[in-house]
């Protein structure tokens, strides 16, 4: 078997390849919730090659939770790859319990992105797909039991396809997005408990905007009030560190008195420890 030692056996990519083109075309027709991700980028762009674009719509979800960066992305990405893209707004913010941020938020979420894209899939005949894979099944993620509750299918997660998986997948393909960082939504940087507004989501959105702009690709800007709480992998500590005046400053011009930095690191998620016993 030809093997690459860089990227893994080949064979195994192609074949995780076929199996999700499989999947696809035994749905037949779908609709997928692209957010500009490693993961939606990949199941956009196969979906749109496996089934062409009369049998594939991609649609993003619109909302002050999607950083404007992501938003502009995605729209790159659609006419990159000539994909039938739409956009909806979802109205997660009208959503008392959205709002309130407790261990259900992202339920809510989905909940609100499913109600806007069903008219789609409705018109479409189509079956709507999220670009979960099977790592993304050991976390705390009520959004994908608001999905599948919703009739939302999981191709990546019915091919056999992890993380790690997906990202070799879309490097095979050719895929600028095959190592993009993960970038969950605006709403994962704030703290169960905590009211989630536009403003707060405006403020994390430019202090996250303005540290990438001094050269960090893979960071987090987590929103404790007054407080903003930055990671970075630990790796790029050090140059945070060198460059300290410069993010304090950058930070505080986003709407933050204090700045501080998580010595254990950029950890995806990490927030959810505290719904943990």
């Amino acid at each position: 078997m030809s093997t690459d030692l860089r990227r893994g056996p080949v064979a195994a990519v192609d074949h995780a390849l076929d199996r999700l083109r499989r999947e696809l075309v035994h749905l037949e027709r779908v609709v997928v919730a692209f957010s500009g991700g490693a993961d939606s980028s990949l199941l956009a762009q196969v979906a749109h090659t496996t089934l062409g674009p009369d049998r594939c719509l991609v649609v993003t979800a619109v909302s002050p939770s999607l950083a404007g960066a992501e938003h502009d992305d995605c729209r790159a990405l659609a006419a990159e790859w000539g994909l039938r893209w739409h956009e909806v707004a979802t109205d997660e913010m009208a959503d008392a319990a959205y709002r309130g941020n407790d261990g259900d938020r992202c339920f809510h979420c989905k909940s609100a992105l499913m109600d806007a894209v069903a008219p789609l899939a409705a018109e479409e005949e189509a079956t709507v797909v999220l670009g979960v894979n099977l790592d993304d099944l050991g976390d705390h993620r009520p959004g994908q039991r608001a999905a599948a509750d919703a009739g939302a299918v999981f191709p990546f997660v019915e091919a056999g396809l992890t993380k790690a998986m997906v990202r070799e997948v879309s490097r095979h393909l050719g895929l600028r997005t095959w190592d993009k960082p993960a970038a969950a939504c605006l709403a994962s940087r704030v703290p169960y408990g905590t009211g989630v507004t536009v403003a707060v989501l405006g403020r994390v959105e430019r202090a996250e905007a303005a540290v990438r702009e001094l050269g960090f690709a893979e960071l987090r800007v987590r929103h404790y009030d007054d407080t903003a709480r930055i990671e970075v992998p630990v790796a790029d500590l050090p140059r945070l560190l060198d460059q300290r005046e410069a993010v304090v400053a950058a930070v505080r011009r986003a709407g933050y008195r204090y700045v501080t930095v998580d010595l254990e690191g950029l950890r995806s998620g990490n927030l959810n420890d505290a719904l943990r016993p």
